[in-house]
């Protein structure tokens, strides 16, 4: 009777862990399945190199808990493989590193490059100094893209500067000129503010550098950052547009002068200072900060009226260009990705050319995106076309010695960027080339 009993309580409890454990067992195996989809489609399209910073995994470490994958808050970075974490969508990485502080089995390595794709980094001494004395480096450029860790970097960077410059101090030249305003030099300038330096930041583009141009509602920040003359400020996971906003009230109310439009030409040594050559002018500077990104400046086409206002080289935000007739250059997934949300717009007309056959440099889902919109007759490609010129109300492409012109109010080209690596070396910066290394 008693064993009867025990028997019965046994299968009383062991029916429902079971059913537990299936549970568990199953979405598993499908999560498995996913980032394996996920990894093959990546293979399929070349998509396999990630662009800096990255997680690398210790098969012999990872015990497979997904804690990586769960933590990064990009969403589909990382995935189980096979029983084992795995980089499933590389390009999407941009080195958040929340991965490896997660992981507790310390089986993630966070490092630059690969075998196939080395990466330049400059080379940077603790003070963020580089081997040019007085020419500084902070936050993407020097291999670091993750924002809070970029801000601490500008921060970090003045505090140098500030006493590199002491002893320096005395005519009337500039202590630094802070080149960027995205993260790493929207903190330093702030920084040069509260310790009374005499700074100049410029910035070719718009406050916020990269994170400016991110989607809308994207995710960029995940923990809390310092601010100079602002302290510690509280996000934990900030969108592109808290975080916008927040920077633009924090420089209208300390007044930190950028002076936005205005592109860094060259650095050239004059005595113990710097001759910074801009767009708009010169300035003799004890000191440079660059903190510049490594996107670099946008590839232009070289055409024709590329200097019209509605030439842009970035997508923002797809809805300012509803009912307008909108062309976008290039064939890789910022392009496609481009297209396919204009095209989307009610009463927009898109034309996505591309100078190849076909788009072998894009994701699966874009090219498919593509093709489904093509088909419904919202958005028209053309390939093996090039811009020939661009006019206030259109735009003539050339397709293998047609001309094609085309009714135009809007021009995105998405043909990348020119990378700063030349101008480091030009400027006498040592520069390292990263192969899968920290």
């Amino acid at each position: 009777m008693q064993a009867a009993l025990l028997n019965a309580t046994f299968v009383y409890y062991l029916f429902p862990l079971l059913m537990i454990l299936g549970w568990y067992l199953r979405g598993r195996q499908a999560r498995h399945a996913r980032s394996l989809a996920i990894l093959e489609e990546n293979r399929r399209a070349g998509l396999t190199e990630p662009a800096s910073l990255h997680p690398v995994v210790d098969p012999l470490r990872c015990m497979g808990c997904g804690s990586c994958a769960s933590a990064c808050p990009e969403g589909d970075v990382l995935g189980l493989v096979r029983g084992r974490a795995e980089l499933i969508n590389a390009t999407h990485c941009i080195g958040h590193g929340a991965c490896k502080e997660a992981c507790p089995f310390d089986a993630i390595t966070l490092v630059f490059g690969t075998e196939k794709r080395g990466i330049d980094i400059p080379v940077v001494n603790p003070d963020f100094q580089t081997n040019m004395p007085g020419i500084f480096i902070a936050g993407e450029l020097g291999g670091m893209g993750l924002i809070r860790n970029a801000v601490e970097q500008g921060r970090q960077a003045i505090a140098s500067i500030a006493a590199y410059c002491e002893p320096r101090r005395g005519d009337d030249r500039l202590d630094v000129v802070i080149v960027g305003a995205g993260p790493a030099g929207f903190a330093a300038s702030l920084g040069a503010m509260e310790r009374k330096l005499r700074y100049l930041t410029i910035e070719q583009e718009s406050l916020g550098g990269t994170v400016s141009h991110f989607p809308r509602g994207k995710l960029v920040m995940t923990a809390p950052v310092v601010l100079p003359l602002v302290g510690k400020v509280g996000f934990t996971e900030t969108s592109k547009e808290t975080l916008m906003a927040f920077w633009e009230k924090v420089a209208r109310d300390t007044g930190v002068e950028i002076r936005y439009g205005e592109r860094l030409e060259d650095i050239v040594p004059e005595g113990d200072a710097y001759r910074v050559r801009t767009t708009a002018g010169e300035y003799l500077a004890s000191t440079v900060l660059l903190a510049i990104g490594r996107r670099g400046t946008p590839r232009k086409l070289g055409v024709e009226g590329e200097d019209l206002p509605k030439v842009v080289y970035r997508l923002i935000d797809a809805e300012q260009y509803a009912g307008q007739h909108v062309l976008v250059v290039g064939g890789g997934d910022s392009a496609l990705e481009a297209a396919g949300s204009i095209a989307e717009q009610p009463g927009s007309t898109v034309t996505l050319s591309y100078r190849s056959a076909a788009f072998s440099r894009a994701k699966e889902k874009n090219r498919q995106r593509v093709e489904a919109l093509e088909k419904e007759g919202r958005l028209r490609v053309i390939f093996n076309s090039t811009v020939r010129s661009i006019s206030e109300t259109a735009v003539v492409l050339d397709r293998e010695g047609e001309q094609i012109e085309l009714r135009n109010e809007a021009i995105i080209i998405s043909a990348g960027g020119i990378l700063p690596t030349p101008f480091l070396k030009k400027i006498g910066i040592q520069v390292e080339t990263h192969h899968g290394k920290a």
